[in-house]
Protein backbone atom coordinates (compact mmCIF):
# COMPACT_ATOMS: atom_id res chain seq x y z
CA UNK A 1 0.00 0.00 0.00
CA UNK A 2 2.85 2.25 0.81
CA UNK A 3 4.30 1.72 -2.33
CA UNK A 4 0.95 2.25 -3.90
CA UNK A 5 0.81 5.89 -2.50
CA UNK A 6 4.52 7.09 -3.31
CA UNK A 7 3.64 6.29 -6.81
CA UNK A 8 0.18 7.87 -7.00
CA UNK A 9 1.99 11.05 -5.05
CA UNK A 10 4.59 11.36 -7.65
CA UNK A 11 2.02 11.25 -10.89
CA UNK A 12 -0.27 13.91 -9.55
CA UNK A 13 0.21 17.68 -11.23
CA UNK A 14 1.72 20.04 -9.61
CA UNK A 15 -0.90 23.15 -9.47
CA UNK A 16 -0.66 26.63 -9.12
CA UNK A 17 -1.16 27.03 -5.47
CA UNK A 18 1.96 24.67 -5.13
CA UNK A 19 3.89 27.60 -7.01
CA UNK A 20 3.00 30.47 -5.17
CA UNK A 21 6.30 32.54 -3.89
CA UNK A 22 7.87 31.40 -0.43
CA UNK A 23 8.30 34.48 2.44
CA UNK A 24 11.58 36.00 3.66
CA UNK A 25 13.42 33.90 5.84
CA UNK A 26 13.12 35.62 9.06
CA UNK A 27 10.26 38.03 7.53
CA UNK A 28 10.21 40.59 5.25
CA UNK A 29 12.74 43.49 6.13
CA UNK A 30 10.82 46.58 5.18
CA UNK A 31 13.30 49.13 3.38
CA UNK A 32 12.46 51.77 0.54
CA UNK A 33 15.55 51.80 -1.88
CA UNK A 34 17.40 54.77 -4.00
CA UNK A 35 19.35 52.57 -6.99
CA UNK A 36 21.51 54.86 -8.34
CA UNK A 37 22.99 56.87 -5.58
CA UNK A 38 25.63 58.89 -6.68
CA UNK A 39 24.35 59.30 -10.36
CA UNK A 40 21.05 60.65 -9.56
CA UNK A 41 21.57 63.53 -8.76
CA UNK A 42 24.12 63.96 -11.60
CA UNK A 43 26.76 66.14 -9.98
CA UNK A 44 29.98 64.32 -11.03
CA UNK A 45 32.31 66.00 -13.14
CA UNK A 46 31.09 65.21 -16.74
CA UNK A 47 31.27 62.22 -18.59
CA UNK A 48 31.64 60.53 -15.28
CA UNK A 49 30.19 57.34 -14.71
CA UNK A 50 30.63 54.24 -12.15
CA UNK A 51 31.85 51.05 -13.56
CA UNK A 52 31.39 47.64 -11.33
CA UNK A 53 31.08 48.74 -7.79
CA UNK A 54 33.00 47.02 -5.76
CA UNK A 55 32.71 48.41 -1.89
CA UNK A 56 31.27 50.82 -0.35
CA UNK A 57 31.75 52.42 3.32
CA UNK A 58 30.53 55.77 5.38
CA UNK A 59 32.75 57.48 7.97
CA UNK A 60 31.60 59.08 11.17
CA UNK A 61 30.47 62.43 9.36
CA UNK A 62 27.81 60.76 6.85
CA UNK A 63 30.13 60.64 3.89
CA UNK A 64 29.90 58.09 1.33
CA UNK A 65 33.08 56.17 -0.20
CA UNK A 66 32.04 54.30 -3.77
CA UNK A 67 35.59 52.21 -4.78
CA UNK A 68 34.79 50.77 -8.18
CA UNK A 69 36.83 49.16 -11.04
CA UNK A 70 35.16 51.97 -14.14
CA UNK A 71 37.55 53.83 -16.42
CA UNK A 72 35.56 57.24 -16.57
CA UNK A 73 35.87 58.25 -13.16
CA UNK A 74 38.37 58.45 -10.54
CA UNK A 75 38.60 54.42 -8.53
CA UNK A 76 37.64 56.14 -5.01
CA UNK A 77 34.56 59.03 -5.30
CA UNK A 78 33.02 60.34 -2.14
CA UNK A 79 29.28 61.57 -2.00
CA UNK A 80 28.11 63.66 0.47
CA UNK A 81 24.61 61.75 2.27
CA UNK A 82 22.33 63.00 -0.40
CA UNK A 83 24.61 61.44 -2.96
CA UNK A 84 26.05 65.01 -4.17
CA UNK A 85 29.47 64.68 -5.35
CA UNK A 86 32.43 66.05 -3.00
CA UNK A 87 36.28 64.67 -3.86
CA UNK A 88 37.94 61.92 -5.71
CA UNK A 89 40.89 59.92 -5.77
CA UNK A 90 43.22 57.33 -6.93
CA UNK A 91 43.30 56.95 -10.64
CA UNK A 92 46.29 55.08 -11.70
CA UNK A 93 46.92 53.56 -8.47
CA UNK A 94 45.17 50.33 -7.92
CA UNK A 95 45.05 47.09 -9.77
CA UNK A 96 42.00 46.00 -9.07
CA UNK A 97 39.31 47.47 -6.72
CA UNK A 98 37.99 44.74 -4.32
CA UNK A 99 37.38 46.21 -0.73
CA UNK A 100 37.13 49.90 0.82
CA UNK A 101 36.33 50.17 4.72
CA UNK A 102 36.42 53.45 7.47
CA UNK A 103 38.18 53.14 10.97
CA UNK A 104 37.55 54.52 13.87
CA UNK A 105 39.37 58.09 13.18
CA UNK A 106 37.85 58.20 9.33
CA UNK A 107 40.97 56.47 7.89
CA UNK A 108 40.36 55.03 4.45
CA UNK A 109 41.89 51.64 4.04
CA UNK A 110 41.15 49.28 0.68
CA UNK A 111 41.88 46.09 -0.52
CA UNK A 112 43.44 46.23 -4.09
CA UNK A 113 43.55 42.47 -4.75
CA UNK A 114 45.05 42.87 -8.37
CA UNK A 115 48.18 44.21 -6.88
CA UNK A 116 48.13 42.34 -3.76
CA UNK A 117 48.16 45.60 -1.43
CA UNK A 118 46.25 46.96 1.59
CA UNK A 119 46.49 50.96 2.33
CA UNK A 120 45.50 53.22 4.28
CA UNK A 121 44.25 57.01 3.59
CA UNK A 122 43.21 59.73 5.24
CA UNK A 123 39.54 61.56 4.49
CA UNK A 124 41.18 63.44 1.27
CA UNK A 125 43.01 60.86 -0.01
CA UNK A 126 46.46 61.11 1.25
CA UNK A 127 48.52 58.36 1.31
CA UNK A 128 49.25 57.12 4.86
CA UNK A 129 49.88 53.79 5.23
CA UNK A 130 50.80 50.65 2.42
CA UNK A 131 50.98 47.00 3.22
CA UNK A 132 52.09 44.31 0.41
CA UNK A 133 54.50 44.31 -1.97
CA UNK A 134 52.99 45.87 -5.31
CA UNK A 135 52.28 43.29 -8.12
CA UNK A 136 54.21 40.58 -6.26
CA UNK A 137 52.39 38.00 -4.36
CA UNK A 138 53.31 36.02 -1.66
CA UNK A 139 52.02 34.09 1.39
CA UNK A 140 55.29 35.60 3.72
CA UNK A 141 54.96 38.63 6.65
CA UNK A 142 54.95 40.87 3.99
CA UNK A 143 53.27 39.94 0.89
CA UNK A 144 49.63 39.16 -0.20
CA UNK A 145 48.12 37.49 -2.87
CA UNK A 146 44.56 38.97 -4.00
CA UNK A 147 43.51 40.53 -0.37
CA UNK A 148 39.77 40.61 -0.07
CA UNK A 149 38.63 42.92 3.26
CA UNK A 150 39.98 44.68 6.59
CA UNK A 151 38.28 44.38 9.64
CA UNK A 152 39.16 46.45 12.95
CA UNK A 153 39.58 45.07 16.50
CA UNK A 154 38.32 46.94 19.54
CA UNK A 155 42.04 46.88 20.35
CA UNK A 156 43.01 48.84 17.43
CA UNK A 157 44.26 45.55 15.84
CA UNK A 158 43.51 44.82 12.39
CA UNK A 159 42.69 41.65 10.16
CA UNK A 160 43.01 41.22 6.33
CA UNK A 161 41.38 38.02 4.65
CA UNK A 162 44.00 37.08 1.96
CA UNK A 163 41.51 35.51 0.11
CA UNK A 164 41.18 34.45 -3.21
CA UNK A 165 45.03 33.72 -4.03
CA UNK A 166 45.95 32.29 -0.01
CA UNK A 167 43.43 31.07 2.17
CA UNK A 168 44.50 32.53 5.41
CA UNK A 169 43.49 35.84 7.84
CA UNK A 170 46.35 38.08 8.69
CA UNK A 171 46.57 40.16 12.12
CA UNK A 172 48.25 43.10 12.58
CA UNK A 173 49.27 45.81 15.15
CA UNK A 174 47.88 49.14 15.25
CA UNK A 175 50.36 49.96 13.41
CA UNK A 176 50.76 47.67 10.53
CA UNK A 177 53.02 44.90 12.30
CA UNK A 178 52.36 41.60 10.98
CA UNK A 179 51.13 40.01 14.34
CA UNK A 180 50.11 36.29 13.50
CA UNK A 181 47.83 34.79 10.65
CA UNK A 182 45.64 31.64 10.31
CA UNK A 183 43.94 29.25 7.49
CA UNK A 184 44.97 27.53 4.56
CA UNK A 185 43.19 25.81 1.76
CA UNK A 186 40.89 23.18 2.24
CA UNK A 187 37.19 22.20 3.99
CA UNK A 188 37.70 21.69 7.89
CA UNK A 189 37.51 23.81 10.59
CA UNK A 190 39.53 26.86 10.12
CA UNK A 191 40.35 26.16 6.20
CA UNK A 192 39.11 28.40 3.97
CA UNK A 193 38.28 28.65 0.08
CA UNK A 194 38.00 32.15 -0.67
CA UNK A 195 37.91 34.11 2.68
CA UNK A 196 35.69 37.04 0.86
CA UNK A 197 34.74 39.02 4.34
CA UNK A 198 35.60 39.55 7.29
CA UNK A 199 34.01 41.54 10.59
CA UNK A 200 35.22 41.86 14.25
CA UNK A 201 32.23 42.26 16.98
CA UNK A 202 32.84 44.17 20.22
CA UNK A 203 34.31 41.10 22.08
CA UNK A 204 36.67 40.64 19.53
CA UNK A 205 35.49 37.69 17.76
CA UNK A 206 36.30 37.40 14.26
CA UNK A 207 33.91 36.49 11.78
CA UNK A 208 35.13 35.51 8.32
CA UNK A 209 32.62 34.72 5.01
CA UNK A 210 34.36 31.53 3.67
CA UNK A 211 32.31 32.05 0.48
CA UNK A 212 32.84 28.94 -1.49
CA UNK A 213 32.82 26.64 1.50
CA UNK A 214 29.01 28.63 1.60
CA UNK A 215 29.28 29.25 5.27
CA UNK A 216 30.91 31.48 7.60
CA UNK A 217 33.10 30.85 10.55
CA UNK A 218 33.70 32.22 13.79
CA UNK A 219 37.27 32.87 15.97
CA UNK A 220 38.65 34.31 18.81
CA UNK A 221 41.20 36.89 18.47
CA UNK A 222 43.93 34.75 18.26
CA UNK A 223 42.68 32.60 15.58
CA UNK A 224 41.09 29.89 17.65
CA UNK A 225 37.90 27.64 16.21
CA UNK A 226 34.83 28.88 17.78
CA UNK A 227 32.13 28.14 15.44
CA UNK A 228 30.64 28.03 12.15
CA UNK A 229 27.25 28.84 10.46
CA UNK A 230 26.29 26.58 7.14
CA UNK A 231 22.91 27.93 6.38
CA UNK A 232 23.72 31.44 4.90
CA UNK A 233 24.91 30.29 1.86
CA UNK A 234 27.85 31.86 0.07
CA UNK A 235 28.41 35.29 1.62
CA UNK A 236 29.57 38.07 -0.30
CA UNK A 237 30.14 40.69 2.92
CA UNK A 238 29.76 41.01 6.82
CA UNK A 239 29.27 44.33 8.51
CA UNK A 240 28.81 44.43 12.30
CA UNK A 241 27.49 47.71 13.94
CA UNK A 242 28.68 49.13 17.09
CA UNK A 243 25.31 47.76 19.00
CA UNK A 244 26.73 44.16 17.41
CA UNK A 245 24.04 43.64 14.97
CA UNK A 246 25.12 41.66 11.98
CA UNK A 247 24.27 42.27 8.67
CA UNK A 248 25.06 40.34 5.31
CA UNK A 249 24.71 39.85 1.90
CA UNK A 250 24.65 36.74 0.65
CA UNK A 251 23.59 34.21 -2.11
CA UNK A 252 21.89 30.87 -2.12
CA UNK A 253 25.27 29.09 -2.81
CA UNK A 254 28.44 29.54 -4.89
CA UNK A 255 27.41 28.42 -7.77
CA UNK A 256 24.39 30.15 -7.81
CA UNK A 257 26.53 33.41 -7.03
CA UNK A 258 29.15 32.81 -9.58
CA UNK A 259 26.53 31.91 -12.07
CA UNK A 260 24.11 35.23 -11.65
CA UNK A 261 27.44 37.52 -11.62
CA UNK A 262 25.81 38.51 -7.61
CA UNK A 263 22.38 39.30 -8.95
CA UNK A 264 20.08 36.56 -7.32
CA UNK A 265 21.04 37.91 -3.58
CA UNK A 266 19.42 38.79 -0.51
CA UNK A 267 20.54 41.35 2.39
CA UNK A 268 19.93 39.99 5.97
CA UNK A 269 19.83 40.56 9.37
CA UNK A 270 21.72 38.13 11.38
CA UNK A 271 21.41 37.24 15.42
CA UNK A 272 25.10 37.51 16.48
CA UNK A 273 24.93 34.36 18.83
CA UNK A 274 23.09 32.08 17.36
CA UNK A 275 23.19 32.68 13.28
CA UNK A 276 19.35 32.74 13.40
CA UNK A 277 18.08 35.01 10.26
CA UNK A 278 16.29 37.90 12.05
CA UNK A 279 14.71 39.24 8.35
CA UNK A 280 15.89 39.64 4.56
CA UNK A 281 14.85 41.31 1.51
CA UNK A 282 16.27 40.82 -2.08
CA UNK A 283 19.28 42.49 -3.36
CA UNK A 284 22.11 42.17 -5.71
CA UNK A 285 25.39 42.96 -4.22
CA UNK A 286 29.12 42.46 -3.22
CA UNK A 287 29.30 44.51 -0.59
CA UNK A 288 27.19 46.18 2.78
CA UNK A 289 27.72 48.78 4.78
CA UNK A 290 24.75 50.00 7.18
CA UNK A 291 25.15 53.56 8.79
CA UNK A 292 23.85 54.55 12.95
CA UNK A 293 20.46 55.85 11.31
CA UNK A 294 19.55 52.03 10.03
CA UNK A 295 20.45 52.88 6.19
CA UNK A 296 22.31 50.26 4.49
CA UNK A 297 24.75 50.46 1.60
CA UNK A 298 25.27 48.09 -1.16
CA UNK A 299 28.05 48.56 -3.47
CA UNK A 300 26.76 46.17 -6.73
CA UNK A 301 28.63 45.04 -9.39
CA UNK A 302 25.65 45.99 -12.18
CA UNK A 303 27.68 49.55 -11.52
CA UNK A 304 25.46 50.58 -8.84
CA UNK A 305 25.07 51.80 -5.22
CA UNK A 306 21.61 50.88 -3.51
CA UNK A 307 20.84 52.89 -0.69
CA UNK A 308 18.25 51.22 1.39
CA UNK A 309 16.25 53.35 4.29
CA UNK A 310 13.86 52.63 6.48
CA UNK A 311 10.69 52.45 4.95
CA UNK A 312 7.25 50.81 3.47
CA UNK A 313 4.80 52.28 0.31
CA UNK A 314 1.12 51.13 1.79
CA UNK A 315 -0.44 51.29 -1.62
CA UNK A 316 0.96 51.39 -5.51
CA UNK A 317 2.10 54.74 -7.01
CA UNK A 318 -0.78 54.69 -10.05
CA UNK A 319 -0.06 57.50 -12.53
CA UNK A 320 2.99 59.23 -10.36
CA UNK A 321 4.99 55.86 -11.10
CA UNK A 322 8.02 57.30 -13.20
CA UNK A 323 7.62 60.41 -12.58
CA UNK A 324 10.78 60.62 -10.52
CA UNK A 325 12.65 58.51 -8.28
CA UNK A 326 10.66 57.91 -5.23
CA UNK A 327 13.68 59.18 -2.62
Amino acid sequence: MRGVLVCLMMIMPVTASDQGWYPHEGGLLKYRVQIRFGQEPETMPEGWTFGRVSAVTVDSRGEVYVFHRGKRADPIVVFDAQGRYLRSWGRGLFGNAHGIRADREDNIWVTDNGDHQVMKFDRQGKLLLTLGVKGRPGAGPANFNRPTDIAFAPSGEFYVSDGYGNARVVKFSPEGRYLIEWGRHGTGPGEFNTPHSIAVDSRGRVYVSDRENNRIQVFDAEGKFLKMWTHLGATQGLFITPQDELWIITHRNNIENLTYDTLAGRIMRIDLETGRILGSMESPGHWIHVTPRNEIFIGSLTGNVFRFYPGWLERGLGPEEGLRPHN
